[in-house]
């Protein structure tokens, strides 16, 4: 039987005017931090939450087409971890489609994690997340 694969994920969003130029950073790295893949994006309007669900999404369909069978998901929004674990409702129209987009990958990948981190801990897909914010300003 092969060994699972497994990555961890930090993933961030923001939007500059809530809402407003957006975007979203994911930082994916294997089981030991290794960082194997970068990811941004930018939204041209969008709210603080749409972006993170993007982030989301973007790292979790990066580790379905890498093969992951274990994630463990990292942010700083208490919102998108608490949906995603089940313990708050997704009351916003606008993030229902995203969330379950996000509970479709879930699946797919069988085990995933969600844990919350203080921002001091997701620097990196910050600074990714504003770089992308930069683009959906300028663009």
């Amino acid at each position: 039987m092969a060994a699972p694969t497994g990555f961890v994920a930090n993933v961030d969003g923001g939007a500059r005017g809530n809402p407003g130029p957006a975007g979203w950073g994911a930082v994916l790295m294997t089981a030991d931090e290794q960082v194997v893949a970068q990811l941004r994006g930018a939204l041209p309007r969008a709210t603080n939450n749409v972006a993170e669900y993007h982030g989301l999404i973007a790292a979790l369909e990066w580790c379905v087409a890498h093969g992951a069978t274990h994630v463990q998901v990292r942010s700083d929004s208490l919102l998108l971890v608490q949906q995603m674990r089940g313990a708050y409702k997704v009351r916003s129209a606008g993030l229902k489609p995203l969330h379950a987009a996000a509970r479709l990958l879930v699946t797919r990948i069988g085990h995933v994690e969600f844990e919350h981190v203080p921002r001091e801990r997701n620097t990196h897909a910050d600074r990714l997340a504003n770089l992308a914010m930069d683009e959906a300003a300028d663009g």
